[in-house]
This record gives structure tokens, C-alpha cells and sequence, in this order.
């Protein structure tokens, strides 16, 4: 599989800078999921080595990881935003482009049903139910590579003073400027239930949905990764500091602590 991994490492290259633009704005989101993609594929490889998985599976981690965005592309030039609700569900339209690959004829039955379930789940809310557990296997590891590097391209818009140096494909139509949370979100974030990022309002719910992420973290070696970083505590030190806030925030460190001492 190393070969046809390589191949596709050059297409999707390609691919990626097809989309480069003189438009200042689309560059910098074309450069920005470019980024995406490496990061997320490297991660995808060192976690399914972290899982001591065998070098196909090693390689199928790393084969989704490079295809799980790229339906985002696609999605820029024809809507011209990344927001899934204001155009298209950007894993259903990376399944389209992916279905019009030849190289993925290449590839067993099986791995190709694979690739398809991980990608087409690695942003939904919850994962699709399955009694397969290679499918959900996979599904896990490209949900948890994906997150990890979504910590890292949000960073440096956490801080309320940063807020303007967001650009405008990621602050999309919320109040990005408007640090306070909506009381369903903090009602989610007390219960420990995922919060629907299709209803952010303002800059304090999409903080709050990025917290509740670690909710879905499923393994032990990207919840540690997420921690070494100090993506938690950069987040909650930018929430607002009240008596409900800190409840949700005592739960969490609670879960993350379990998490980490997983293995």
C-alpha cells in the first residue's frame, strides 16, 4: 500500500494547491486547511502507532487522515465559506470527490467501506452506529487526530483581543466579538452533553462547544497530547469566571484526569 499512499500523497498536493488564489482572504483558508491536512495525517499515524496497530492499518489511518478534508476544498469554491450549515456537509461532499478517484478502485472492499465510514464521521455529532469494529475503530482515531489539530489552527484567536484577528471563514455568522455564553450552552456544559455547533451564537459558545470536544476524546494518548499543549487551561482562562462555569469546568478536569490515566 506504501505506493499507492505515496501517490496519494502527491495528488492530494497538488489537489490542495489547485485551489491557491490571488484573493487574500481564500488563500489564507486554502493555506490554513492545507496545514489542516498534514497535521491531521501525521496525526492519524502516530496515534495508530500509539494503538500498535499493524502496518496496513497504520497506513489506513494515514490514507484517511489525508482524504478526511478534503471535501473542504470543494466546499471554499463553491460556497465560498467553511460553515457546513450555510453550504454543504463537507465530509458528504469529500465522499463525492473521493468516489471520482481511480486509485481508491485499488484498495480492498473492505478498507474502502473504511475509509468511506471513518471520513464521512469524522465531524458529526455522534458516530453512525455500527456493529463493524474496524469501521468504528478508525472512525475513532481520525474524530481524535482531527480534534487534536483543531486545538492547535484555534489558539491563537482564543483570547478576546485576538477576536478580530480571526478570519471571517472561521468567526462565520456568530457574535465572535461577544464573549458571554448562551444559557443553553452552559446548561450543556454543566450536563456533560455535547453542544450542537450548528446553534453557536457567540465567541463564549464556540469556546464552550471546543471544551466539550473532550467529552468525544477516545483515546488516552490524544487527551494526554491535548494537556501537554495546554489547550484546556488557554480555553477556560478565556471563559467568563462564574459559580456555573466553574461546575462545568470541575466535571471536566474530572473526565480529563480519568481519561489520562487510561492507560
Amino acid at each position: 500500500m506504501r505506493n499507492l499512499l505515496d501517490r496519494m500523497h502527491v495528488w492530494m498536493t497538488d489537489y490542495m494547491k489547485s485551489f491557491y488564489s490571488d484573493d487574500e482572504e481564500v488563500q489564507q483558508g486554502i493555506l490554513i486547511k492545507e496545514k489542516h491536512t498534514g497535521y491531521v495525517t501525521s496525526n492519524c499515524v502516530e496515534l495508530a502507532k500509539n494503538l500498535n496497530l499493524s502496518t496496513h492499518d497504520t497506513e489506513l489511518s494515514e490514507m484517511i487522515g489525508l482524504f478526511h478534508d478534503v471535501g473542504r476544498f470543494r466546499q471554499y469554491q463553491i460556497y465560498k465559506t467553511f460553515n457546513d450549515a450555510d453550504s454543504e456537509d463537507h465530509a458528504d461532499l469529500g465522499i463525492k470527490v473521493i468516489g471520482e478517484l481511480e486509485f481508491f478502485r485499488e484498495i480492498s472492499e473492505e478498507d474502502y467501506e473504511i475509509v468511506i465510514f471513518a471520513i464521512q464521521n469524522h465531524n458529526k455529532k455522534i458516530v453512525a452506529e455500527t456493529d463493524d469494529e474496524r469501521k468504528l475503530l478508525f472512525a475513532k482515531i481520525i474524530r481524535d487526530a482531527d480534534k487534536l489539530d483543531i486545538y492547535r489552527v484555534l489558539e491563537p484567536f482564543l483570547a478576546q483581543s485576538n477576536v478580530n484577528k480571526m478570519p471571517n471563514f472561521i468567526r462565520s455568522n456568530t457574535d465572535a466579538y461577544n464573549p458571554e455564553i448562551s444559557p443553553d450552552f452552559v446548561e450543556n456544559f454543566i450536563s456533560g452533553k455535547q453542544a450542537d455547533y450548528r446553534k453557536i451564537r457567540t465567541g463564549g459558545d464556540r469556546k464552550i462547544v471546543r471544551l466539550m470536544w473532550l467529552y468525544d476524546i477516545n483515546f488516552a494518548w490524544t487527551m494526554k497530547k491535548i494537556v501537554e499543549r495546554g489547550y484546556i487551561e488557554k480555553i477556560v482562562g478565556n471563559l467568563p469566571q462564574n459559580e456555573k462555569i466553574l461546575e462545568g469546568v470541575r466535571k471536566l478536569r474530572d473526565l480529563v484526569t480519568k481519561k489520562c490515566s487510561e492507560d
